[in-house]
Protein backbone atom coordinates (compact mmCIF):
# COMPACT_ATOMS: atom_id res chain seq x y z
CA UNK A 1 0.00 0.00 0.00
CA UNK A 2 2.87 2.37 0.78
CA UNK A 3 4.29 1.64 -2.59
CA UNK A 4 1.03 2.56 -4.24
CA UNK A 5 1.00 5.87 -2.40
CA UNK A 6 4.55 6.69 -3.62
CA UNK A 7 3.48 5.86 -7.15
CA UNK A 8 0.60 8.26 -6.87
CA UNK A 9 2.70 11.20 -5.48
CA UNK A 10 5.72 10.90 -7.80
CA UNK A 11 4.03 12.11 -10.99
CA UNK A 12 3.17 15.41 -9.27
CA UNK A 13 6.93 16.23 -8.86
CA UNK A 14 7.80 16.05 -12.54
CA UNK A 15 5.61 18.96 -13.68
CA UNK A 16 7.14 21.15 -10.94
CA UNK A 17 10.67 20.51 -12.19
CA UNK A 18 9.57 21.22 -15.73
CA UNK A 19 8.05 24.52 -14.67
CA UNK A 20 11.24 25.47 -12.82
CA UNK A 21 13.30 24.57 -15.86
CA UNK A 22 11.08 26.63 -18.14
CA UNK A 23 11.30 29.64 -15.83
CA UNK A 24 15.10 29.40 -15.69
CA UNK A 25 15.31 29.05 -19.45
CA UNK A 26 13.12 32.09 -19.97
CA UNK A 27 15.28 34.11 -17.59
CA UNK A 28 18.46 33.09 -19.42
CA UNK A 29 16.95 33.78 -22.81
CA UNK A 30 15.77 37.16 -21.59
CA UNK A 31 19.22 38.01 -20.28
CA UNK A 32 20.81 37.02 -23.59
CA UNK A 33 18.28 39.05 -25.57
CA UNK A 34 18.78 42.05 -23.33
CA UNK A 35 22.57 41.76 -23.69
CA UNK A 36 22.30 41.61 -27.46
CA UNK A 37 19.94 44.57 -27.48
CA UNK A 38 22.27 46.51 -25.20
CA UNK A 39 25.20 45.82 -27.51
CA UNK A 40 23.18 46.79 -30.56
CA UNK A 41 21.96 49.98 -28.94
CA UNK A 42 25.47 50.84 -27.77
CA UNK A 43 26.78 50.29 -31.27
CA UNK A 44 24.01 52.05 -33.13
CA UNK A 45 22.98 54.79 -30.73
CA UNK A 46 24.76 57.43 -28.59
CA UNK A 47 24.34 56.15 -25.03
CA UNK A 48 24.95 58.09 -21.79
CA UNK A 49 28.08 56.02 -21.21
CA UNK A 50 29.41 56.91 -24.63
CA UNK A 51 28.56 60.52 -23.98
CA UNK A 52 30.57 60.39 -20.75
CA UNK A 53 33.57 58.79 -22.51
CA UNK A 54 33.46 61.37 -25.32
CA UNK A 55 33.35 64.16 -22.77
CA UNK A 56 36.41 62.72 -21.02
CA UNK A 57 38.25 62.48 -24.36
CA UNK A 58 37.45 66.10 -25.20
CA UNK A 59 38.72 67.15 -21.79
CA UNK A 60 41.91 65.13 -22.33
CA UNK A 61 42.52 66.74 -25.73
CA UNK A 62 41.96 70.17 -24.20
CA UNK A 63 44.50 69.42 -21.46
CA UNK A 64 47.07 68.34 -24.05
CA UNK A 65 46.47 71.52 -26.03
CA UNK A 66 46.88 73.62 -22.89
CA UNK A 67 50.05 71.70 -22.05
CA UNK A 68 51.48 72.34 -25.53
CA UNK A 69 50.68 76.04 -25.16
CA UNK A 70 52.43 76.08 -21.77
CA UNK A 71 55.46 74.30 -23.27
CA UNK A 72 55.66 76.82 -26.13
CA UNK A 73 55.49 79.66 -23.60
CA UNK A 74 58.30 78.12 -21.54
CA UNK A 75 60.40 77.52 -24.67
CA UNK A 76 60.02 81.18 -25.55
CA UNK A 77 61.16 82.24 -22.07
CA UNK A 78 64.15 79.89 -22.07
CA UNK A 79 65.09 81.10 -25.58
CA UNK A 80 65.03 84.67 -24.26
CA UNK A 81 67.33 83.68 -21.38
CA UNK A 82 69.68 81.96 -23.83
CA UNK A 83 69.72 85.05 -26.06
CA UNK A 84 70.72 87.24 -23.11
CA UNK A 85 73.25 84.61 -22.09
CA UNK A 86 74.94 84.62 -25.51
CA UNK A 87 74.69 88.29 -26.43
CA UNK A 88 74.76 90.10 -23.09
CA UNK A 89 76.11 88.10 -20.15
CA UNK A 90 78.89 86.32 -22.03
CA UNK A 91 79.87 89.53 -23.79
CA UNK A 92 80.26 91.19 -20.40
CA UNK A 93 82.55 88.40 -19.27
CA UNK A 94 84.25 88.12 -22.68
CA UNK A 95 83.65 84.38 -22.95
CA UNK A 96 82.45 82.18 -25.79
CA UNK A 97 79.03 80.59 -26.03
CA UNK A 98 78.86 77.33 -24.12
CA UNK A 99 78.75 74.31 -26.41
CA UNK A 100 77.49 71.02 -24.90
CA UNK A 101 77.97 68.21 -27.40
CA UNK A 102 74.76 66.37 -28.23
CA UNK A 103 72.53 68.37 -25.90
CA UNK A 104 70.07 69.20 -28.70
CA UNK A 105 70.13 65.75 -30.31
CA UNK A 106 66.53 64.40 -30.36
CA UNK A 107 65.71 61.19 -28.54
CA UNK A 108 65.28 58.06 -30.71
CA UNK A 109 61.83 57.41 -32.16
CA UNK A 110 61.66 54.16 -30.20
CA UNK A 111 60.98 56.22 -27.06
CA UNK A 112 57.56 57.15 -28.45
CA UNK A 113 56.73 53.79 -30.04
CA UNK A 114 54.11 52.91 -27.40
CA UNK A 115 52.03 55.92 -28.42
CA UNK A 116 51.70 54.97 -32.08
CA UNK A 117 48.63 52.69 -31.79
CA UNK A 118 46.47 55.18 -29.93
CA UNK A 119 43.72 57.24 -31.53
CA UNK A 120 45.42 60.39 -30.25
CA UNK A 121 48.98 59.28 -30.96
CA UNK A 122 49.81 62.32 -33.14
CA UNK A 123 48.77 64.74 -30.39
CA UNK A 124 50.55 62.85 -27.61
CA UNK A 125 53.75 62.31 -29.62
CA UNK A 126 53.89 65.97 -30.62
CA UNK A 127 53.49 67.04 -26.99
CA UNK A 128 56.17 64.67 -25.75
CA UNK A 129 58.58 65.81 -28.46
CA UNK A 130 58.07 69.43 -27.41
CA UNK A 131 58.44 68.58 -23.73
CA UNK A 132 61.66 66.64 -24.30
CA UNK A 133 63.07 69.47 -26.42
CA UNK A 134 62.24 71.94 -23.64
CA UNK A 135 64.01 69.68 -21.13
CA UNK A 136 67.21 69.70 -23.20
CA UNK A 137 66.96 73.44 -23.80
CA UNK A 138 66.48 74.10 -20.07
CA UNK A 139 69.41 71.87 -19.17
CA UNK A 140 71.74 73.74 -21.54
CA UNK A 141 70.60 77.10 -20.16
CA UNK A 142 71.04 75.88 -16.58
CA UNK A 143 74.61 74.67 -17.18
CA UNK A 144 75.48 77.95 -18.89
CA UNK A 145 74.06 80.03 -16.05
CA UNK A 146 75.97 77.94 -13.50
CA UNK A 147 79.17 78.72 -15.41
CA UNK A 148 78.34 82.43 -15.54
CA UNK A 149 77.78 82.42 -11.79
CA UNK A 150 81.30 81.08 -11.27
CA UNK A 151 82.69 83.63 -13.72
CA UNK A 152 80.94 86.46 -11.88
CA UNK A 153 82.65 85.45 -8.62
CA UNK A 154 86.05 85.41 -10.35
CA UNK A 155 85.57 88.32 -12.75
CA UNK A 156 88.75 90.17 -11.77
CA UNK A 157 91.12 87.24 -12.19
CA UNK A 158 89.22 86.06 -15.28
CA UNK A 159 89.62 89.46 -16.95
CA UNK A 160 93.40 89.07 -16.96
CA UNK A 161 93.33 85.38 -17.87
CA UNK A 162 91.22 85.42 -21.04
CA UNK A 163 93.33 85.74 -24.25
CA UNK A 164 92.85 89.37 -25.24
CA UNK A 165 95.95 90.70 -27.01
CA UNK A 166 97.94 89.89 -30.13
CA UNK A 167 100.70 87.31 -29.58
CA UNK A 168 103.07 89.31 -31.81
CA UNK A 169 103.59 92.97 -32.66
CA UNK A 170 101.00 93.73 -35.34
CA UNK A 171 103.40 96.09 -37.11
CA UNK A 172 105.62 93.05 -37.86
CA UNK A 173 102.78 91.14 -39.55
CA UNK A 174 103.28 90.32 -43.25
CA UNK A 175 100.31 88.05 -43.95
CA UNK A 176 97.42 86.57 -42.00
CA UNK A 177 95.83 83.18 -42.71
CA UNK A 178 92.35 82.40 -41.46
CA UNK A 179 90.84 79.93 -39.02
CA UNK A 180 88.50 77.30 -40.50
CA UNK A 181 88.26 74.40 -42.91
CA UNK A 182 90.76 74.31 -45.76
CA UNK A 183 89.29 72.94 -48.95
CA UNK A 184 92.63 71.39 -49.83
CA UNK A 185 95.54 71.04 -47.42
CA UNK A 186 98.83 72.15 -49.06
CA UNK A 187 100.76 69.07 -47.92
CA UNK A 188 98.19 66.32 -47.45
CA UNK A 189 95.97 67.42 -50.36
CA UNK A 190 92.84 66.72 -48.33
CA UNK A 191 90.11 68.81 -46.70
CA UNK A 192 91.30 69.66 -43.19
CA UNK A 193 90.39 71.92 -40.34
CA UNK A 194 92.83 74.77 -39.67
CA UNK A 195 92.53 75.03 -35.90
CA UNK A 196 94.15 78.44 -35.49
CA UNK A 197 95.47 81.42 -37.41
CA UNK A 198 98.87 81.82 -39.07
CA UNK A 199 100.81 85.08 -38.75
CA UNK A 200 103.54 85.39 -41.33
CA UNK A 201 106.47 87.49 -40.10
CA UNK A 202 110.27 87.41 -39.73
CA UNK A 203 112.43 84.97 -37.82
CA UNK A 204 113.00 85.96 -34.21
CA UNK A 205 109.99 88.24 -33.82
CA UNK A 206 108.97 88.14 -30.10
CA UNK A 207 105.95 86.03 -29.10
CA UNK A 208 103.92 87.10 -26.06
CA UNK A 209 101.45 85.31 -23.78
CA UNK A 210 97.97 86.64 -24.54
CA UNK A 211 96.63 86.11 -21.02
CA UNK A 212 97.67 85.12 -17.49
CA UNK A 213 98.11 81.40 -16.98
CA UNK A 214 100.35 78.42 -16.36
CA UNK A 215 102.50 76.74 -19.01
CA UNK A 216 100.86 73.35 -19.40
CA UNK A 217 103.20 71.91 -22.03
CA UNK A 218 106.29 72.72 -24.08
CA UNK A 219 107.41 70.52 -26.96
CA UNK A 220 110.36 70.38 -29.32
CA UNK A 221 108.18 68.61 -31.90
CA UNK A 222 109.09 66.62 -34.99
CA UNK A 223 111.21 67.63 -37.93
CA UNK A 224 109.11 68.81 -40.89
CA UNK A 225 105.85 67.64 -39.31
CA UNK A 226 103.35 68.90 -36.79
CA UNK A 227 103.61 72.00 -34.65
CA UNK A 228 107.37 71.93 -34.17
CA UNK A 229 108.46 73.81 -31.06
CA UNK A 230 105.28 74.80 -29.26
CA UNK A 231 103.97 76.20 -25.98
CA UNK A 232 100.52 75.42 -24.55
CA UNK A 233 99.27 77.77 -21.82
CA UNK A 234 96.33 76.98 -19.53
CA UNK A 235 94.55 80.22 -18.60
CA UNK A 236 91.85 78.54 -16.46
CA UNK A 237 88.14 79.38 -16.94
CA UNK A 238 88.15 76.86 -19.80
CA UNK A 239 90.74 78.71 -21.93
CA UNK A 240 94.04 77.52 -23.38
CA UNK A 241 96.31 79.00 -26.06
CA UNK A 242 98.88 77.35 -28.32
CA UNK A 243 101.95 79.02 -29.88
CA UNK A 244 103.58 76.81 -32.53
CA UNK A 245 106.51 76.62 -35.00
CA UNK A 246 108.68 78.63 -32.59
CA UNK A 247 112.38 79.28 -33.06
CA UNK A 248 113.02 79.63 -29.32
CA UNK A 249 111.04 79.03 -26.12
CA UNK A 250 111.73 81.05 -22.97
CA UNK A 251 109.39 79.22 -20.59
CA UNK A 252 109.03 75.67 -19.34
CA UNK A 253 106.18 73.49 -18.07
CA UNK A 254 104.74 74.75 -14.78
CA UNK A 255 105.88 78.36 -15.23
CA UNK A 256 103.37 81.06 -14.29
CA UNK A 257 103.08 83.67 -17.04
CA UNK A 258 101.40 87.07 -17.27
CA UNK A 259 99.65 88.69 -20.20
CA UNK A 260 102.21 90.37 -22.44
CA UNK A 261 105.14 88.32 -21.10
CA UNK A 262 107.76 87.25 -23.66
CA UNK A 263 107.57 83.46 -24.04
CA UNK A 264 109.32 82.73 -27.35
CA UNK A 265 110.39 83.79 -30.82
CA UNK A 266 108.83 83.18 -34.23
CA UNK A 267 110.42 80.37 -36.24
CA UNK A 268 109.65 77.75 -38.86
CA UNK A 269 110.00 74.45 -37.01
CA UNK A 270 107.83 71.38 -37.65
CA UNK A 271 105.55 71.29 -40.69
CA UNK A 272 106.36 74.76 -41.97
CA UNK A 273 108.12 76.25 -44.99
CA UNK A 274 108.47 79.82 -43.77
CA UNK A 275 108.70 81.84 -40.56
CA UNK A 276 105.30 82.35 -38.95
CA UNK A 277 103.39 81.87 -35.70
CA UNK A 278 100.55 79.38 -35.60
CA UNK A 279 98.27 80.59 -32.80
CA UNK A 280 95.24 78.80 -31.34
CA UNK A 281 92.59 79.67 -28.78
CA UNK A 282 90.94 76.63 -27.18
CA UNK A 283 87.76 77.00 -25.12
CA UNK A 284 86.36 74.02 -23.17
CA UNK A 285 88.40 71.68 -25.33
CA UNK A 286 87.14 73.15 -28.61
CA UNK A 287 89.16 75.35 -30.96
CA UNK A 288 87.57 78.76 -31.51
CA UNK A 289 88.44 81.60 -33.86
CA UNK A 290 91.27 83.70 -32.35
CA UNK A 291 90.16 86.70 -34.41
CA UNK A 292 87.21 87.10 -32.03
CA UNK A 293 89.76 87.90 -29.31
CA UNK A 294 91.97 90.19 -31.38
CA UNK A 295 88.88 92.33 -31.91
CA UNK A 296 88.97 93.33 -28.26
CA UNK A 297 91.98 95.59 -28.55
CA UNK A 298 91.40 96.81 -32.11
CA UNK A 299 89.41 99.67 -33.55
CA UNK A 300 86.62 98.91 -36.02
CA UNK A 301 88.77 100.17 -38.90
CA UNK A 302 91.73 98.00 -37.85
CA UNK A 303 89.51 94.96 -37.54
CA UNK A 304 87.91 95.56 -40.95
CA UNK A 305 91.31 96.00 -42.57
CA UNK A 306 92.55 92.75 -41.02
CA UNK A 307 89.55 90.89 -42.40
CA UNK A 308 90.09 92.37 -45.84
CA UNK A 309 93.72 91.25 -45.83
CA UNK A 310 93.02 87.80 -44.40
CA UNK A 311 93.96 84.99 -46.77
CA UNK A 312 91.44 82.18 -47.16
CA UNK A 313 92.99 80.32 -50.08
CA UNK A 314 94.77 77.00 -49.75
CA UNK A 315 97.87 77.85 -51.81
CA UNK A 316 99.87 78.81 -48.72
CA UNK A 317 103.55 79.50 -48.46
CA UNK A 318 103.17 78.64 -44.78
CA UNK A 319 102.33 75.05 -44.01
CA UNK A 320 101.60 73.26 -40.77
CA UNK A 321 99.74 70.15 -39.66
Amino acid sequence: MNEDIRNIKSPSRSPQRVRNYNILREILLGFIVLSILNMAISYLFYTPKMHHIAAENRELVLKYELLEERIRSMQSKVAEIQHRDRHVYRSLFSVDTLNIAGVYTPYPKSKYAELQNDEYSALMTSTWLSLDALTRQTYAASVSMDELQVLAKNKESMASAIPAIWPIDRTKLKAFYAFGVRKKHPIYKTRRMHKGVDMSTNYGVPVYATGDGVVEKTEQGKRRRGYGRQILINHSFGYKTRYAHLLKMFVKEGDIVKRGQLIGEVGSTGGSTGPHLHYEVIYLGRNVNPVNYFNRNMTSDEYRQLMENTKYNTDLEIVEN
